[in-house]
């Protein structure tokens, strides 16, 4: 067996000094590894968060996209829609299968709308809502109380939050002597 002391029972210098700097040595390189791992994790973090904000995006913008395409093939409709009330307007007879297809016709559509989102607005002798309604005209009368809808002059199409179209109305005014 070797006896790490020298002749006159000293020890090497060198060795105590080079166990110290190999034990530095390791010391040095796990503090690095462990840097390194907690840069990766990190970055692995925040790599996940990024993804999952993407996939949140991408779901966001899609439905955007839905409702704003919902929305744009609802508006063009519209037109058709106010035909088939124009034909229905000037029929000649009630009793007759064109009249009562047509009508067939347009109940659907209405369905439809209202199906997908933008129910029919058309109530009348209701208080006036900015957002759904549209003044086309002011009427004075005593049989209601100002600003009520006496008269949808076009329906509309929506509800208080998405509006296809607001509904074209006659809006009640009180009654002044001073006026005219």
């Amino acid at each position: 067996m070797s006896d790490p002391a020298g002749p006159a029972g000293q020890a090497h210098p060198g060795n105590d000094e080079a166990e110290a700097t190999a034990a530095d040595a390791r010391e040095t390189e796990a503090a690095a590894q462990a840097d390194a791992l907690a840069k990766m994790e990190d970055q692995w973090r925040r790599a996940l968060a990024d993804a999952d904000n993407v996939r949140k995006r991408a779901a966001r913008d899609g439905t955007q996209l839905r409702a704003q395409e919902r929305a744009a093939v609802s508006l063009a409709w519209l037109p058709v829609l106010d035909n088939l009330e124009l034909a229905l307007a000037h029929a000649p007879s009630a009793g007759d299968p064109l009249v009562e297809g047509i009508a067939a016709i347009r109940s659907q559509a209405i369905d439809t709308l209202a199906r997908l989102g933008y129910p029919r607005i058309d109530a009348e002798n209701v208080p006036f809502d900015p957002r759904i309604h549209e003044v086309v005209s002011v009427s004075e009368t005593d049989e209601a109380p100002p600003g009520t809808v006496l008269t949808v002059l076009r329906p509309g199409y929506g509800g208080t939050d998405t509006v296809l179209r607001p509904a074209a109305v006659v809006v009640s005014r009180a009654v002044n002597a001073d006026r005219g």
